[in-house]
């Protein structure tokens, strides 16, 4: 009875991880002959662990990824995809967040793009970031329905605190004259501060042009360029068989990787 009462007055104060290894913990017998010292430091420990558990789930619902089960312990670095497991891990090892890094991902349609941006944002979900995946080509409708019921200013602050902002299919359709200068906005809240990551067909020396005003461009890309991390993906689209594995050629797509800051 005494026992019952102190399960429901853990899980009264939310110390539902320390309520779930009580209740173990009363099931195995190997546990009497541990001290009351090393019972209380695995109740603390299962407490910690599940919070951790906890926030990454509710960092990974939030983030509203494309492919949220992306994740960098799955990439192919079979010989002749020319993706180095070295130099991506390299990236999501390092402090590139911290540090307010942007990662560039550029390459044809269906090459592996949002895949490769979704895992880096994931993993940095697991490791306690904030995360959160934007279209482009939607922006310019998600900011008319913002500055339209007021809620602009306030979307601003929380995007100018997430830890890594996804931008894919950058470059893809045109943007007008308040998308953009709201884009300014929101890269130049993050710059040097919070990590981007952006995913785009069209190469980085045609991103000026694409903007469309000199003077913003210049601006936007200052910015984004100023520390940058840049993976350039080649090959046949991945989301048809390629010719060359009907054949039985398992070599697939080559991806290139080259970190740059």
């Amino acid at each position: 009875m005494m026992m019952n009462t102190t399960l429901e007055q853990l899980r009264g104060l939310k110390l539902n991880g320390m309520a779930a290894g009580l209740q173990e913990q009363l099931t195995q017998a190997g546990m009497t002959a541990m001290s009351f010292e090393e019972r209380l430091a695995l109740l603390v420990d299962r407490e910690v662990y599940f919070r951790n558990d906890k926030r990454q789930t509710r960092l990974l619902k939030e983030a509203r990824l494309k492919y949220p089960q992306a994740c960098i312990e799955d990439l192919d670095t079979r010989p002749g995809r020319g993706l180095e497991r070295k130099a991506v891990m390299s990236l999501a090892l390092g402090d590139w967040i911290d540090s307010g890094h942007s990662v560039l991902v550029t390459g044809p349609t269906g090459a592996g793009k949002s895949w490769l941006a979704c895992a880096l944002a994931q993993y940095a979900c697991r490791r306690g970031h904030s995360a959160l995946y934007q279209r482009v080509p939607r922006l310019g409708e998600e900011l008319r329905i913002r500055h339209g019921n007021g809620t602009f200013g306030k979307w601003l602050l929380q995007l100018a605190k997430t830890d890594v902002l996804l931008l894919d299919d950058w470059g893809m359709t045109g943007l007008d004259s308040q998308t953009r200068a709201d884009l300014l906005e929101i890269i130049d809240d993050r710059a040097a501060n919070k990590a981007t990551i952006i995913t785009s067909q069209l190469p980085i020396e045609h991103w000026h042009a694409w903007v469309g005003d000199a003077t913003i461009a210049d601006a936007i890309l200052d910015r984004v360029m100023q520390r940058n991390h840049r993976f350039t993906l080649t090959g046949e689209s991945l989301r048809q068989k390629p010719k060359a594995q009907q054949k039985g050629d398992q070599s697939g797509p080559i991806v290139t990787a080259a970190p740059t800051i």
